[in-house]
């Protein structure tokens, strides 16, 4: 069982950043893939960035890339999504997701997920 609490969430001025935490319990947590993912008002939950167990791999979506960067630190039980050039259409609630790497990359529910942070970006 692990659970994820998010944090670092707030209002920001578009081409500003962000730095969110997502810290986990459990003694497996370097044993699992974790995600970020994020839902504005009326749209669906889409993938942002994955990272396997030990940070060796990353995977991000186009939308993203070259923004945002993942990270973890497995002797911390957290991973990061650092987020630069902010941009409107960036906010959503952030949701980080454990699993395996299949899972994680795809969504499943079968994941464990936080309960979010908002992140607001204006205008």
């Amino acid at each position: 069982q692990v659970q994820l609490v998010e944090s670092g969430g707030g209002l920001v001025q578009a081409g500003g950043s962000l730095r969110l935490s997502c810290a986990a319990s459990g003694r497996t947590f370097s044993s699992y893939a974790m995600g970020w993912f994020r839902q504005a008002p009326g749209k669906e939950r889409e993938f942002v960035a994955a990272i396997n167990w030990n940070g060796a791999s990353t995977y991000y979506a186009d939308s993203v890339k070259g923004r945002f960067t993942i990270s973890r630190d497995n002797a911390k039980n957290t991973v990061y999504l650092q987020m630069n050039s902010l941009k409107p259409e960036d906010t959503a609630v952030y949701y980080c997701a454990a699993g395996s790497w299949r899972a994680v990359v795809l969504g499943s529910e079968g994941n464990y997920w936080g309960q979010g942070t908002q992140v607001t970006v204006s205008s």
